[in-house]
């Protein structure tokens, strides 16, 4: 999702995390960058040119380079994209756990860790919006959490698939009927 219109990049980062995927996108792309102005460059100068060169069918060395070349590329995308993997799958020592469950038109969370802390978040209708809430996201009772904290989000579903997502943080998750999904993350 985009935050505002125009905007081709990602969201400010909220979080360490989201901050490590922005770079890791921005290290991807950079990538894909480089070889497509290779590749563009050799298919211009193959169009534009007449090339003859009668040792041109026993090329072994251009034939290693260009199998090794690419092995090397996806080497430099794999080892940032599995370290990444292994980060936003850690689950540090949480100081608050919340449990979401998604149900048909509306979220219900608890706060695990206190007593009975549990309510329902439905979203605004559009005929009883402020002119600041905005259309679609906006809610009557917003989940609150603390700032630098670690937490560790318990996600599930009552009837069909969800998601739930702040792309600020870097944060999403699909909730299943029948299945407990676990993220954490921290506000920064």
């Amino acid at each position: 999702e985009i935050a505002t219109w125009k905007t081709l990049l990602l969201q400010d980062s909220a979080s360490p995390l989201m901050e490590q995927l922005a770079y890791f996108h921005n290290h991807t792309l950079m990538i894909l960058v480089i070889i497509t102005v290779l590749v563009g460059q050799l298919m211009i100068t193959l169009f534009f040119n007449k090339l003859s060169y009668r040792f041109l069918l026993e090329g072994q060395v251009i034939e290693i380079v260009w199998t090794i070349l690419p092995a090397v590329t996806l080497i430099f995308i794999a080892l940032p994209s599995l370290k990444l993997l292994y980060i936003l799958d850690e689950v540090n020592n949480p100081l608050l756990t919340v449990k979401s469950i998604g149900h048909q038109w509306y979220w219900s969370y608890e706060y695990s860790d206190f007593k009975s802390i549990e309510f329902d978040s439905y979203m605004i209708p559009v005929n009883s919006m402020k002119p600041y809430n905005f259309r679609l996201l906006d809610v009557d009772n917003r989940l609150i959490l603390p700032f630098q904290t670690q937490i560790r989000l318990l996600v599930t579903a009552a009837d069909v698939i969800h998601s739930w997502t702040i792309p600020s943080l870097g944060v999403k998750i699909d909730a299943t009927p029948g299945r407990l999904n676990q993220v954490s993350f921290a506000l920064s």
